[in-house]
């Protein structure tokens, strides 16, 4: 595994993905009651976006950069509003740094609320350790991440959201999140599972919305973006985020925010989105 998300942190990806991560916290924490965060491939927590990574590829600046310049429409923003304070904050910092999905959930939740973050690249494991700081609700568990689907469910709160955003560098990313999602529910049926996706080839994409609509869960929602108007497989033309037994309203919140940030963040024209009940609506 030599994938570094240094490279490509706060790319249009990471602004989708952590947008919708960020809308599952905001409804978990409207109950009192405390919830659990697991997240599979959590990585470092902060990014240096002037750092060498980053700057070799400038992918930022296509996605998270388009926001900072340029604000959402009124709607859209008011959804993201959580996000956003919290990238606008770290964007005045120096270096200028991008929060990722441990950084979220840790700033997104409430005391009572327990963190577990998975990292397979030990380098990254410490620097999230370091990112986390003396955050007694966290544990950061370096090795495989698919491994605290088994060590880690049912959590005590029963409530919560497991993260899974895989490299997608093997050959069968898609049927290890479905291995994973099929065993994570024989554990804790009742948790949310959401799980990023890339859109390269539209046969493998569509063959693992089917499979995910054949899961043993309440529902299913799916929620994606593409920046171009004709898509091609040599290239990463869009991605998704779905969501096994999302919060209630959560797919009211996609509908408004999916076209919004598509036409922000597109390469071609306004951009394509899609938000649809795979199973169960």
């Amino acid at each position: 595994m030599n994938y570094r998300h240094a490279f490509h942190a706060g790319n249009f990806a990471d602004v989708f993905k952590h947008i919708v991560f960020s809308r599952i916290l905001i409804h978990l924490a409207r109950k009192d009651t405390a919830f659990r965060v697991i997240d599979t491939h959590a990585g470092a927590g902060l990014y240096d976006l002037e750092g060498e990574e980053a700057a070799r590829t400038g992918e930022w600046i296509d996605g998270v950069g388009r926001l900072l310049e340029r604000p959402l429409a009124a709607a859209a923003a008011a959804l993201a509003e959580p996000w956003l304070a919290i990238v606008h904050e770290l964007a005045g910092h120096v270096p200028r740094l991008y929060p990722g999905s441990p950084y979220l959930a840790q700033r997104l939740t409430r005391p009572q609320d327990r963190l577990t973050f998975g990292e397979a690249r030990a380098a990254d494991a410490g620097l999230l350790r370091e990112t986390l700081g003396r955050d007694r609700r966290a544990l950061v568990a370096a090795g495989d991440g698919w491994s605290l689907i088994k060590a880690q469910l049912p959590p005590p709160e029963r409530r919560g959201v497991v993260l899974m955003d895989p490299p997608f560098e093997q050959e069968r990313e898609f049927g290890a999140i479905l291995d994973a999602l099929e065993a994570g529910l024989r554990r804790w049926a009742t948790g949310i599972y959401a799980v990023w996706y890339p859109i390269k080839g539209r046969r493998e994409v569509d063959a693992f919305a089917r499979r995910l609509a054949a899961l043993p869960a309440g529902k299913v929602l799916r929620a994606e973006i593409g920046l171009y108007k004709v898509e091609r497989i040599d290239r990463l033309n869009g991605c998704g985020m779905a969501i096994v037994n999302p919060p209630w309203h959560l797919d009211e919140d996609l509908r408004l925010l999916a076209p919004a940030l598509a036409g922000h963040l597109a390469r071609e024209g306004q951009g394509q989105s899609r938000v649809e009940w795979l199973r169960g609506e």
